[in-house]
């Protein structure tokens, strides 16, 4: 197996985890938090969407999904391209309001599917790459793809417990 396909492997996972944790969730079920001031199974998931279309965006030099359609509108937000949820306070992390669980999936999805064709051009020395000099040592493209994975699969497995502790019908 080479890196791309490990890479590619380790990134498949995440659209089944996504779903998981929000499919069949209600709105009002999505926006539920176990305490206050902690991060509810929407907001989870759409954070470690706009992390990953964020930073994968920043790689491509293009624009980020998120700034198209009215993806900001079906989360009752405004459209930044600036904010992926990183220092958030308890009224931001409530302000993420999604409208659906669909909504969280479709737009997962399309960050995915453009995750995974830059994934499918990658050639091996493209990973050596320094795409960040303001961390010691630099990060290259390999790093930042194994960051973004890893902050994406922890938030997907959070989302997941939250949902375990919502109470359902």
């Amino acid at each position: 197996m080479d890196v791309r396909d490990l890479l590619t492997e380790t990134y498949d996972r995440l659209p089944d985890l996504v779903r998981a944790a929000v499919d069949g969730l209600t709105p009002e079920q999505l926006r539920w938090a176990p305490a206050e001031g902690a991060n509810s199974v929407g907001w989870l998931v759409w954070h470690l969407t706009r992390v990953q279309d964020h930073h994968v965006a920043d790689l491509l030099d293009a624009e980020q999904i998120w700034m198209s359609s009215d993806w900001a509108g079906r989360f009752g937000l405004v459209a930044d391209p600036h904010d992926t949820g990183y220092g958030h306070t308890p009224a931001q992390v409530a302000g993420v309001r999604p409208e659906s669980a669909q909504a969280l999936i479709d737009y997962y999805g399309a960050v995915s599917a453009r995750t995974g064709s830059f994934l499918a051009g990658l050639r091996p020395a493209d990973l050596d790459r320094i795409v960040d000099e303001s961390w010691d040592p630099p990060v290259t493209l390999g790093v930042r793809l194994v960051s973004i994975a890893d902050d994406d699969a922890q938030h997907a497995g959070q989302a997941a417990y939250v949902r375990g502790l919502i109470k359902h019908d």
